[in-house]
């Protein structure tokens, strides 16, 4: 068995602890461990073996371990890509809503790998499409793709089509065109509607759109969701999960559903349900 470590960076030295522990854990039970190349190099003391984003292939990895938090997981789809390569979240971080363990089960997570009594969700992701180049040769988002303003400028006009149809003009900050994966981050915040996974939808969420009318609304992930922006500025930004860029005025921009999927492992004792309750503290009484 072949497992993969990819962190952002370690914040404090239990952090780099726990990952020479997490080593050591996989050494002992003859499972080769790889580590993210640049990871490595900063810190030679985990190992000899590493992998690198653009030489990875389906048979690279049999799973990838996500040290870290929610942005470390999104990390992940862009080193994977479209291999199905396993991805498990380790939160270090913390909220870790798409972890599916905590630092001090790590023994427990190994043998569910190991004897494969996990789950493999399928998540759906984002394609942008545009008639400029952006985002490198990676389009893709787990989460979200997101319009907004740049700075302190004034709100911009959102012209937005599905299917080729005239939808809404929104007049606000920004937009965002959310997976039900990421319908529980910035969606959430900007009262979105909380998603299931395997939905089979996008849910379009103006950020403090001037029209207070304006509301969230859900649509099929089969269509296609296309923008032109108007604003006093001649640019504004773009992002695809944690990434983001500059696009100027008058750009074409569309999402669609990708042809691919991002396979999220979800271990046995673990639920969609548990995660909401636990995270966002559903059904706790706080009236004492």
């Amino acid at each position: 068995m072949k497992i993969g470590i990819y962190t952002r960076s370690f914040q404090n030295t239990e952090q780099l602890a726990f990952a020479q522990k997490l080593v050591n854990l996989l050494n002992s039970r003859n499972i080769e461990s790889l580590v993210y190349k640049p990871v490595l190099e900063e810190h030679p003391e985990l190992g000899k073996n590493a992998f690198d984003s653009h030489d990875l292939h389906p048979e690279s990895l049999d799973y990838l371990l996500s040290l870290g938090g929610d942005g470390t997981m999104l990390d992940t789809l862009t080193i994977v890509r479209n291999n199905r390569i396993p991805v498990l979240g380790i939160n270090m971080g913390r909220f870790g809503f798409l972890a599916s363990s905590q630092q001090e089960d790590i023994e427990n997570t190994i043998n569910e790998l190991e004897n494969k009594t996990y789950f493999i969700d399928q998540r759906s992701v984002i394609k942008l499409e545009s008639d400029r180049q952006v985002f490198d040769d990676f389009p893709y988002a787990l989460n979200d793709f997101v319009i907004h303003k740049k700075d302190s400028s004034s709100m911009i006009t959102v012209h937005s089509y599905m299917n080729g149809v005239f939808l809404n003009s929104y007049w606000s900050d920004g937009l965002i065109c959310s997976t039900p994966t990421g319908s529980s981050g910035y969606s959430l915040s900007c009262g979105g509607p909380l998603l299931f996974p395997g939905s089979g939808s996008f849910v379009i969420t103006p950020i403090a759109p001037h029209n207070l009318n304006v509301r969230p609304a859900v649509v099929s992930d089969d269509s296609v969701l296309s923008f032109e922006i108007e604003g006093r500025d001649n640019s504004f930004l773009a992002t695809l999960d944690s990434r983001s860029v500059t696009i100027q005025k008058g750009t074409q921009l569309a999402v669609k559903k990708a042809d691919f999927r991002f396979c999220m492992v979800r271990l046995q004792d673990e639920s969609y349900m548990d995660t909401i309750r636990k995270k966002l503290m559903w059904g706790l009484d706080n009236r004492n």
